[in-house]
């Protein structure tokens, strides 16, 4: 079912460019999007030169907020493409007081569009849609042509951190980091049972596992495309 747009929605976003960067969408194909570069300053941005990480599909914001209130030190780049979702999390994490979090509303295809190679230590995919149907499999976040624009993006050595609640998604996934010759370094089938120290964990995440649904988690180190 299609979202309602939200009322005053162009006003919204504009009044959150502290905290976001909004971006052209004028252009749909995402290919050549990307090509028409617009290099975010970070240090602009954020005011120092700390590591960055990413999360792509940041939704309302709560997990990049709370990872941003747990590690000061370190400045957090969220992407989202719905607009009518991003303004939530712009303005809650305005509302926070929250300065080591900056937002754009773009897809992952368009990255390279804002930043340069080497800029992220750590990507987070949180609970992704699965996109089952055949025909999409392409346009999951962890298909070999995502994970290839990631890498291209990070640095040496760097991870991508993954949560979901599907299991074909996750198998899929784990496929995927092997065929582009990742390290898979953790692999969790049941989150809950195995809990870790700093898992921010979202009302999303809660609701599955109140349901007594898994969640699973993989870490893979990135291999950077030569």
């Amino acid at each position: 079912m299609r979202m309602h747009r939200k009322d005053n929605l162009d006003s919204r976003l504009l009044a959150c460019k502290e905290v976001l960067t909004l971006a052209d969408l004028s252009q749909k194909n995402m290919k050549l999007a990307a090509e028409i570069k617009e290099y975010l300053d970070l240090k602009a941005i954020f005011g120092n030169d700390n590591p960055v990480h990413l999360e792509v599909g940041c939704g309302k914001g709560a997990f990049v907020s709370g990872m941003a209130k747990l590690h000061p030190d370190i400045n957090f780049i969220a992407i989202e493409k719905v607009s009518n979702v991003i303004v939530t999390a712009c303005e809650n994490a305005i509302a926070s007081g929250i300065k080591n979090v900056h937002f754009i509303n773009c897809a992952a295809e368009v990255l390279p569009k804002y930043f340069k190679e080497n800029t992220f230590s750590r990507v987070y995919l949180n609970f992704s849609d699965p996109l089952p149907k055949k025909g999409y499999l392409s346009q999951r976040l962890t298909h070999p042509r995502m994970l290839k624009v990631y890498a291209s993006l990070c640095k040496e050595g760097a991870q991508l951190w993954q949560k979901t609640d599907n299991k074909p998604l996750f198998d899929f996934s784990l496929d995927s980091f092997k065929e582009v010759g990742w390290q898979i370094k953790e692999v969790c089938l049941d989150l809950a049972a195995n809990p870790f120290e700093g898992n921010v964990i979202t009302e999303h995440e809660q609701k599955f596992m109140d349901e007594g649904k898994p969640i699973y988690r993989a870490v893979a180190e990135v291999k950077k495309v030569n």
